[in-house]
């Protein structure tokens, strides 16, 4: 009986080590795309956002935008055929609040930026 009890712990504790080492993998491979997004440089202006309308000014080619509010739903979204350094957004009146911008670069780095939406005086 503690022949087996062994055993089974032994194939429980192996197959545990090999998803850790899975996990680093995947982790190491995202670490580098993290190391890459921070050296994009990415300017949206202005800020904060009054008149419905906003500009995206990169030194990478975008080839799509997304605008999400805080709880998720897509408010804008756009894709580039022809992939652009600057791109100016218009949203159809938008509440005031915190929204995330998810830009997608052609080279496939995804950088999320938050940007605060008042209302035009």
């Amino acid at each position: 009986m503690k022949k087996s009890l062994l055993f089974v712990l032994f194939i429980i504790f192996s197959i545990n080590l090999q998803a850790q080492k899975d996990t680093t993998a995947i982790a190491s491979v995202q670490g580098q795309r993290n190391t890459e997004a921070a050296n994009v440089s990415i300017s949206i202006y202005p800020v904060p956002v009054r008149e419905n309308n906003f500009t995206i000014k990169c030194d990478k080619e975008i080839s799509s935008v997304k605008v999400t509010n805080i709880i998720g739903q897509d408010i804008f979204r756009a894709q580039y055929n022809n992939p652009q350094t600057i791109t100016k957004i218009s949203l159809d009146n938008p509440r005031r609040g915190m929204y995330l911008v998810t830009i997608l670069f052609s080279d496939g780095i995804r950088v999320v930026k938050k940007i605060m939406i008042e209302q035009s005086e």
